[in-house]
Formats: C-alpha cells, sequence, structure tokens
C-alpha cells in the first residue's frame, strides 16, 4: 500500500476545504501576515548607541547667600598720647571703665605753665596800650605811619604769645574723644609723660563691625545694605547690614574685605572674635539638578552634558551656586535645558546617544 499518495489525497483535501467553506477566516490571515511582514521587526535602537538617562530642566530664581571668614572689630579705636610733658596728677581709670565723650583721662601738672600765660598776658596788656596811643597819635599827625605799624605788630606778637600759652596749658589734660570703653589703664599718678607718651587706649564696641574677606567669584554677588548674619565662634548669632565693600582687592590674598556693620549695645560681643559670616546675595537663575550629573570637558571646565531631542550631546559649563538636600543649584546655563544625569562619562560632545527621559526626582520614565 502507498502511504505518500494518500497524504497528498489528504491535504488537498484540507485545502480545498479551506477555500470553500473558509474562505473569509483564511484571507483575514493571509492580510496580518502581509502587514507584519511589510512592516518587520520592531524598531530597536542601534546597538552601537549608548544609552544615557536624561532631565529636563527649566530656571528657576535661587537666593544664593555668600559665606565668609571673617572676625570681629572695635567700630573705632585710638591710643590717647600726651602732646606736652609733665608729671601725671590724676588718678588713674582702670582698664574696662565707661567713659563719655570729653570726660578727662589724663592730667599733667601746670608747672610753669600758669607763669608763663599770666606773662603772655600782661604783654597783651601792655601792647594794647601802646596801640592805642600809636593810634592816637598818628590820627593827630604827632606819630609817623611806621610807628604805627609797629605798634600793631607788637599788638599781634603779644596775642599771639597769649594764644600759645592757653594752647599749652589746653595739653594738659587729656580728654575721651568719643564714647567707649578703656582697653588699658590711664597714665598712673606720678609718672612722667613726655610728648607721645600712651596715657590710654579706648575703643568704642556699639556699634560693632564684622570684618570678612570675599573673593572675586564673591564680591560681584554683594551689594550696600544687603542683610547679614553671623555666627562667633561661642556660638552667639547676631543679624545686620553690609556697610562696606572694598573696591581694592588685596595684593596679597586678591580678597576685597566687607563690613558688615550691627549694634551691641551691651557690649557682650568683644574685639577680634572670629566668626562665620552670611551675606543674603543678590537672587539669580539656576537648575537644580544632582550633584552627580556634573562633569569635566576636555579643557577641565566643569559643566553639564546636554541632549537635544535627536539625541545629539553637546556641553554647557556650569557654575555651582549652593548646595541642597535635593541636589545643587547650578547657574550659567540656559533657560530650558535637557541634561544627561546618568551616562553622561560614557559619551562626548558631538556624538549622539539612545536617551532614556527621567522625571524630576530622578527616575526614570
Amino acid at each position: 500500500m502507498r502511504v505518500f499518495p494518500l497524504i497528498t489525497a489528504l491535504v488537498v483535501s484540507f485545502a480545498l476545504y479551506l477555500v470553500v467553506m473558509e474562505r473569509a477566516a483564511l484571507l483575514s490571515f493571509a492580510g496580518v501576515m502581509a502587514e507584519e511582514a511589510e512592516a518587520g521587526p520592531p524598531e530597536e535602537p542601534p546597538v552601537n548607541l549608548v544609552r544615557v538617562v536624561a532631565q529636563s530642566s527649566q530656571a528657576q530664581p535661587v537666593a544664593s547667600p555668600v559665606i565668609l571668614r571673617g572676625r570681629t572689630e572695635a567700630k573705632r579705636q585710638v591710643q590717647i598720647r600726651a602732646e606736652t610733658s609733665g608729671l601725671v596728677i590724676s588718678e588713674p581709670l582702670r582698664r574696662g571703665a565707661s567713659v563719655a565723650a570729653g570726660d578727662p583721662l589724663c592730667e599733667i601738672a601746670a608747672g610753669v605753665r600758669k607763669a608763663a600765660l599770666d606773662e603772655a598776658q600782661a604783654r597783651l596788656s601792655e601792647a594794647q596800650i601802646s596801640y592805642r596811643a600809636a593810634s592816637g597819635l598818628s590820627e593827630s599827625g604827632f606819630a609817623s605811619e611806621t610807628r604805627l605799624a609797629s605798634a600793631r605788630a607788637a599788638l599781634q606778637a603779644a596775642q599771639a604769645g597769649v594764644d600759645r600759652a592757653v594752647e599749652e596749658m589746653a595739653r594738659l589734660v587729656m580728654h575721651a574723644p568719643f564714647d567707649g570703653l578703656l582697653e588699658t589703664d590711664t597714665a598712673e599718678l606720678g609718672s612722667l609723660l613726655q610728648p607721645g607718651a600712651l596715657c590710654a587706649t579706648l575703643i568704642q564696641l556699639d556699634p560693632i563691625t564684622l570684618v570678612g574677606f570675599a573673593t572675586e567669584a564673591q564680591v560681584d554677588l554683594l551689594e550696600l545694605g544687603a542683610a547679614a548674619g553671623a555666627r562667633l565662634a561661642s556660638g552667639r548669632e547676631v543679624l545686620g547690614q553690609v556697610s562696606f565693600i572694598a573696591r581694592s582687592a588685596d595684593p596679597q590674598t586678591r580678597t576685597f574685605r566687607v563690613d558688615v556693620t550691627l549694634p551691641n549695645p551691651d557690649g557682650a560681643i568683644r574685639d577680634g572674635q572670629s566668626a562665620d559670616i552670611l551675606v543674603q546675595a543678590q537672587e539669580q537663575s539656576g537648575h537644580l539638578l544632582p550633584g552627580s550629573a556634573l562633569t569635566l570637558d576636555d579643557a577641565g571646565l566643569l559643566g553639564l552634558r546636554l541632549v537635544d531631542e535627536d539625541g545629539l550631546v553637546s556641553f554647557a559649563p556650569a557654575r555651582i551656586l549652593r548646595d541642597s538636600d535635593k541636589g545643587v543649584w547650578l547657574a550659567g546655563l540656559p533657560e530650558e535645558i535637557n541634561a544627561i544625569v546618568l551616562g553622561q562619562e560614557f559619551t562626548r560632545e558631538g556624538a549622539r546617544v539612545h536617551v532614556t527621559w527621567a522625571d524630576a526626582d530622578g527616575a526614570a520614565q
């Protein structure tokens, strides 16, 4: 018995059954297969494209405080010194004493200066009488103009002598030029002072100044009147305002002095305390992105690798404004960017990549 003719007959019979009895289903099945054949397999990225994760970002206003390291400094400090010589006859004031402007600090014995003043006043009286006499005679025609001029010169010389003697007497007492605290004792009773000898050191602590030093990158962000705060080495926190920003840099450190003035009515803040100063800077525009997205280009510039809708990679330099618990704020970028946040180290500028987009939290979509 032959098997192949029987199998052939069965296949032909089944084919005729499909063509005659199941014609609609057969045509539908044939059409689907044709469409799939024309469409081909589903698109997949070429195997040579690097896969990266990118995140879209819109620039936002950022308040960027500037942190400075500095110290406290007395608003005023002066060393009061003697202008003449003599023995001190005043009781000393002890360091830490509070004095008001005009209070006497040191007094020197007058010695012969009082006698010199009396003599100068007597000579002035004599010169005044002589001048009046010469003036009257000159008006009557009994004295020459030369005699009158001589009498006038003698009068002016006598007046100058009185002025010198009065000035010398005024130098005997040294006064406080402003309200403040004595940083040293005043000169001891009975001590001999020479011109230039120290009477006392006076400082003014209210208001007090915080002195910080800003870098070239920071100084353009600061402005006069900006709010500032500081934490002293003791842990105390204080508030004030920027009162001075230097226009000239220190030639050694290339930094700019910044002064913050703050009230100190109780004098609790001392001169020379270390402080961390936080100054409110001008508001800037920035992007909040993961710190891991930062990279370097071939020239060593810090920035981001960006990608466009076609997957083409570019590089944009960026400047760090400040850190946060959600990432870093970056400035110097366009208003809208597509930053590569994962895989940026495996591509380069001008390359084409396969992009997976991440949401604002960095999770791939």
